[in-house]
């Protein structure tokens, strides 16, 4: 490992690109999904020309919720395709958080649909639902896949939940939700051979099998063969590695024509370095620098199995680098005036955005919360950034194990900052410190709309 940074290379070659990004904005996502929703629904309706007796309501009550969690999977997958203008119009954060929340709805639709059948098949049939389950399990074609597609998609939801999901290693998690693929397979091979809104109605059937073509292949393209075609072309590989502070590594990557990759401060790559330990896991790590034509710079924190082991990395190792990704960026700025609040480690993306986000004297604020002196990361860098801005850095230290006031409470973040209700909040950290800084601005007036926030949860 090497331990001396040289400052001549980064100097020399993390310069300013040029970004060619044209990202989608959220409302208009939100438009395009509920308007296919409308339309899912109209299917439904246009085929079913009356319904009476409780065991029509019922069984017409499962095939509403069966057509939207068929339609819900397949967009909770498309949301997750890293679709450059849904990741660098939307955010990566918000994706995710409509993810799980969209998964959380997949899955209740799912289970809605399989017991609203069953109930009203039986109801029906006049017989009870055990036995009902039997016959149409061992019955009906693909109903024993379809529960197998559900059981499946029921413990993705499970390991999703945020008191499993944090006892998981971020690759357990991350491998565990390819069975989403598996079970969008059996899904749709049920759909088409039970579903009685496909089966007389080929209109329906070829527009429902564009939808899932149309996402797989963006999945195909963008979460394997662009990556693919980005390690030939840029020809990435590791030139250093040196300690930036306690457990903290910074990582210089060189390649080829990086400025084709339109990587803006703020944003992050999903980084595989290929070793022997680490070649089949990609993380995700934000630049600490902004990107040039030749090198980029990630500063990585010793958080688990797989970010402790890339302090060993030698140069000249290959990289491949998916991205990049993420809407925290200045895009998202509404204001003239800007201030980054960042702690811990979360301080990696706002020193790109120090360095680069435009504007004069006292337009540009930052304040960086660490528990100690010893804690901060590119002490220089940042006071050579404030210098030339005319500004400074506002380090705030103290733990609030120790019993002290919250120094980025309310009242001593107005205090610091008195326009902060007219700025723009860049603001990165830990979860909980997220939290209870959004809760603060808040309380100080700052519009939602003028809070951009990053977080480091899976």
């Amino acid at each position: 490992m090497t331990d001396v940074v040289d400052g001549a290379l980064i100097n020399a070659t993390l310069q300013h690109p040029s970004p060619k990004a044209h990202p989608i904005r959220p409302a208009a996502i939100l438009w395009i999904i509920w308007t296919g929703a409308a339309a899912v629904l109209s299917l439904w309706w246009i085929d079913t020309p009356s319904v009476s007796g409780l065991g029509e309501w019922l069984t017409g009550a499962g095939r509403i919720t069966g057509l939207f969690a068929g339609y819900a999977i397949v967009i909770l997958v498309a949301l997750m395709a890293r679709i450059p203008a849904l990741e660098r119009g939307i955010g990566a954060d918000r994706l995710a958080r409509w993810h799980a929340m969209g998964g959380r709805y997949t899955v209740s639709l799912v289970v809605a649909h399989g017991l609203l059948i069953i109930w009203g098949y039986a109801v029906t049939a006049n017989t009870d639902v055990v036995t009902q389950t039997s016959v149409l399990i061992l019955s009906y074609p693909d109903v024993l896949a379809a529960t197998v597609a559900g059981l499946l998609l029921l413990g993705v939801g499970i390991v999703s939940a945020r008191a499993a999901r944090a006892k998981l290693r971020y690759e357990t998690w991350y491998y565990l939700h390819f069975y989403t693929y598996l079970a969008v397979a059996l899904a749709f091979s049920h759909q088409f051979s039970t579903g009685s809104d496909f089966i007389d109605n080929l209109p329906a059937r070829v527009l429902w099998s564009c939808l899932y073509i149309v996402v797989g292949v963006l999945i195909l393209w963008y979460r394997f063969i662009v990556p693919i075609r980005q390690a030939f072309r840029h020809r990435l590989r590791v030139a250093q590695v040196y300690r930036e502070g306690p457990d903290v590594i910074s990582i210089v990557v060189v390649g080829r024509h990086l400025e084709e990759l339109s990587a803006e401060s703020g944003q992050f790559f999903r980084w595989r370095f290929i070793t022997k330990n680490s070649w089949w896991t990609a993380n995700p790590f934000s630049l600490s620098a902004p990107a040039g034509p030749s090198a980029m710079r990630i500063t990585v924190k010793d958080l688990g199995e797989h970010s402790r082991q890339l302090k060993y990395l030698r140069p000249g190792t290959s990289v491949v680098a998916e991205g990049p990704y993420g809407a925290f960026t200045g895009r998202a700025r509404t204001r003239r005036k800007v201030l980054l609040l960042g702690a811990g480690v979360g301080i990696t993306p706002l020193r790109a955005l120090f360095e680069t986000l435009p504007g004069g004297p006292g337009e540009i604020d930052m304040i960086y919360r660490a528990s100690q002196p010893s804690d901060i990361l590119f002490g220089a860098e940042l006071d050579s950034i404030a210098d030339a801005r005319g500004t400074k850095v506002n380090y705030l230290f103290g733990s609030r194990r120790q019993g002290r006031a919250d120094p980025l409470s309310a009242e001593h973040l107005t205090a610091l900052i008195p326009d902060l209700a007219e700025r723009d909040i860049y603001l990165c950290g830990p979860p909980g410190m997220t939290e209870s800084t959004i809760k603060a601005l808040r309380r100080a007036r700052v519009p939602r709309r003028q809070i951009h926030h990053e977080s480091f949860e899976f």
